[in-house]
């Protein structure tokens, strides 16, 4: 009788760690839920006589599939922001922190401080490529290499309705390709420090000579 209760509190484990799994908000920790649903339906498995198949849950159905699960998430949670070196005092294929510690202005370090905690909200990262020239980088958006790209804003390059007077004119300018980045980073960085603004890949000679020269 203590034998099928210890069972069945097992067994109810099972949609237990499954509501769990699919009501996390934050992907890594379903991968952590995802392992702990297939270590209980292993158990569960073994405690009813089937040693093979639990065996099989352990290795395939939880260790492959959290491998793969964790580098599809490493993969595609993060944002690949292209500068050029040269506003950035960067070189090619530098990560964030060798930026964020060189020589930049505190224009460039807000910046990217405020990209970095608003994706973080989202559980994503930011990485950066940087190109030789605006040339490459436009190039690099157009082919879909990066998902945004960010400048030196111009005079007159703003996403407000209406120009803007020198002194209050944003030092940057970002430009997206994803609709939804837009939509997460619109409220969030300030006007004052960096103009944002959708671009069509599928229209580009609309939108990137005026931004980049």
């Amino acid at each position: 009788m203590k034998e099928d209760i210890y069972i069945v509190a097992i067994t109810v484990l099972l949609p237990l760690t499954a509501g769990m799994v699919v009501t996390q908000g934050n992907p890594y920790h379903a991968i952590v839920m995802r392992g702990i649903l297939g270590a209980v339906a292993a158990l569960v498995y073994s405690l009813f006589g089937a040693a093979d198949v639990a065996l099989t849950e352990a290795l395939v159905g939880t260790m492959l599939s959290i491998t793969l699960y964790a580098v599809a998430v490493r993969s595609s949670l993060s944002m690949r922001l292209g500068v050029v070196e040269e506003e950035f005092n960067a070189t090619p294929q530098a990560s964030l922190e060798t930026i964020e510690n060189s020589e930049q202005t505190n224009s460039a370090k807000q910046l990217l401080s405020t990209l970095r905690q608003t994706l973080s909200k989202y559980h994503m990262r930011l990485e950066l490529l940087t190109y030789t020239n605006p040339q490459a980088l436009e190039t690099a958006l157009i082919a879909k290499e990066v998902h945004g790209t960010c400048v030196l804003s111009k005079p007159g390059v703003t996403s407000e309705p209406f120009p803007l007077p020198p002194e209050e004119q944003p030092v940057y300018h970002l430009q997206v390709r994803v609709q939804r980045l837009y939509e997460l980073m619109q409220p969030e960085l300030p006007s004052t420090l960096v103009s944002l603004s959708e671009f069509d890949v599928h229209q580009p000679d609309i939108k990137v000579p005026n931004l980049i020269t």
